[in-house]
């Protein structure tokens, strides 16, 4: 079976992603995709993705409504649509009588690694988790000292806590909203050296992951990566998944690539790999589906401490089925980000989120996120009340963990004087609706909305969006543009 018979593209970008996928799938010595795919076609033939993208709204089909429903309808910040696909693999894992971890979660796993250009990857409960065991993996003496932005998701400063480790906050780049080389030297400097590292590729954007190590004089062995946000996210030496000593995946229902709950761990070092296997199951040696196949001993052994973090195959199931959506998505939220773009250039008070330059990469776009500066007429808080009066859902992504009562308490922080971009950026940032259900006409009127707060009562927008922007062309046009 070729991949022609497999893979229908109706997208010029996800296509080629999807091909590429495919292909490396298929050069696998054992292939998973050649029963995978045929169960995740449908009986027309066309792809895994549900729904298909509409030609003219550039929204998914069966949701054209959206684009002639009164203004008010509501904007959700984010969508999780499961596909038919995830149903159908659900309702087969059900039938099947093994629920918990089994033979779905290995295949996962096997197609996961593939689409990072891992050697290895396991998978946990959820992305923290990932982080926990991941630190773990590493065999850090007690209480080592962890670099970590400041500016990220709480649970991620949890794992460091609860691997028994501490966490060391680093000050951001306001250009990035990532720690740079600089900060990172300097929250090394005044830590007086630090042990280990976690780098966060900020909303999907490709952290310079070399340089952030070199600059805490780790070695990238000593560097885990937090890809929560990075399913999709590509570095100049490839995906995001394999630079580290390990890398930590996020599979949350907002993520973009949904199952609910759920993350990865993977790895080029089957040694952590094989820690992580074992710790994610209270340490035991042999998982439930190992010990009970027929002719399997039901002996195990625990030598390592541990967490009780595995996915299930319900889950796996789901993630299995959306691998093969995930191209369609990704190209979606590239288009939404270049509109994105184009309707907020020249709005006085917005600045746009960094674009990777020429050789860095690119972006995933999990989330779009915006700052709103002094020079607008209302400052963040005034924008997002104003936002959700008018029906359109938006987020916050983070507020500095230096200024958490829970994390100055353990760490016996007595001042935020060492953060100061943290504390300025994270009173303007504000994280606007991105999802592949959006439509064009959705993105239009969230800007329209956000320049008319940010503007004030006295100045008109005007909108510098090319009426032709869509599709993967105009896409890699705009990009070229923002370099």
């Amino acid at each position: 079976m070729g991949t022609e018979s497999v893979v229908r593209l109706n997208h010029p970008v996800a296509g080629v992603h999807r091909a590429l996928y495919v292909e490396r799938l298929m050069q696998r010595p054992d292939p998973p995709v050649r029963g995978f795919c045929e169960r995740s076609r449908v009986a027309t033939g066309r792809s895994a993705t549900e729904p298909p993208l509409d030609t003219a709204t550039r929204a998914p089909r069966g949701h054209e409504s959206m684009t002639t429903l009164h203004a008010a309808t509501p904007i959700p910040f984010a969508r999780t649509v499961v596909t038919s696909e995830a149903i159908d693999g659900v309702t087969r894992v059900l039938g099947s009588g093994w629920l918990t971890t089994g033979p779905e979660v290995v295949e996962f796993e096997k197609e996961f690694a593939v689409l990072v250009e891992a050697r290895e990857a396991v998978a946990v409960a959820s992305c923290t988790a990932a982080l926990e065991l991941a630190l773990g993996a590493l065999r850090l003496p007690p209480r080592a000292k962890v670099l970590t932005p400041t500016m990220t998701f709480c649970g991620a400063v949890n794992a460091i806590v609860h691997a028994g480790l501490t966490p060391v906050f680093v000050d951001l780049d306001p250009a990035s909203l990532m720690p740079s080389p600089e900060t990172v030297a300097a929250a090394t400097a005044r830590a007086h050296g630090v042990d280990a590292m976690v780098v966060l590729h900020y909303a999907g954007y490709p952290a310079p992951v070399v340089a952030l190590a070199e600059a805490a004089d780790l070695p990238l062995s000593r560097v885990v990566e937090d890809a929560a946000h990075a399913v999709g996210t590509v570095t100049p030496g490839g995906p995001v998944g394999s630079v580290s000593a390990a890398t930590c995946f996020s599979f949350y229902a907002t993520k973009n690539l949904p199952i609910g709950e759920g993350g990865m761990v993977t790895t080029d070092d089957e040694e952590i790999a094989d820690h992580v296997r074992r710790a994610r199951l209270h340490g035991m040696s042999r998982d439930a589906w190992k010990r009970y196949l027929p002719g399997a001993s039901w002996r195990y052994e625990v030598d390592t401490a541990g967490l009780k973090a595995n996915m299930t195959d319900l889950q796996a199931a789901i993630g299995r089925a959306h691998l093969f959506a995930f191209p369609d998505w990704q190209a979606r939220r590239a288009e939404l980000a270049a509109r994105y773009d184009a309707m907020l250039s020249g709005v006085r008070g917005v600045v746009r989120p960094p674009r990777p330059g020429r050789g860095e990469g690119s972006h995933a776009w999990h989330l779009y996120v915006v700052r709103i500066m002094p020079d607008a007429h209302s400052d963040r808080d005034a924008v997002l009340a104003g936002l959700t009066e008018r029906g359109i859902g938006t987020s916050v992504h983070f507020i500095p963990n230096h200024q958490q009562p829970h994390f100055r308490r353990v760490l016996g922080l007595e001042s935020g004087r060492h953060f100061p971009e943290a504390d300025r950026v994270s009173e303007q940032i504000l994280s606007l609706p991105l999802h592949p259900w959006l439509t064009d006409q959705d993105v239009d009127r969230v800007c329209e909305e956000l320049a008319a707060l940010v503007a004030g009562p006295h100045r008109a927008f005007r909108s510098t969006v090319p009426a032709a922007l869509t599709g993967a062309r105009a896409v890699a046009e705009h990009e070229e543009v923002r370099r």
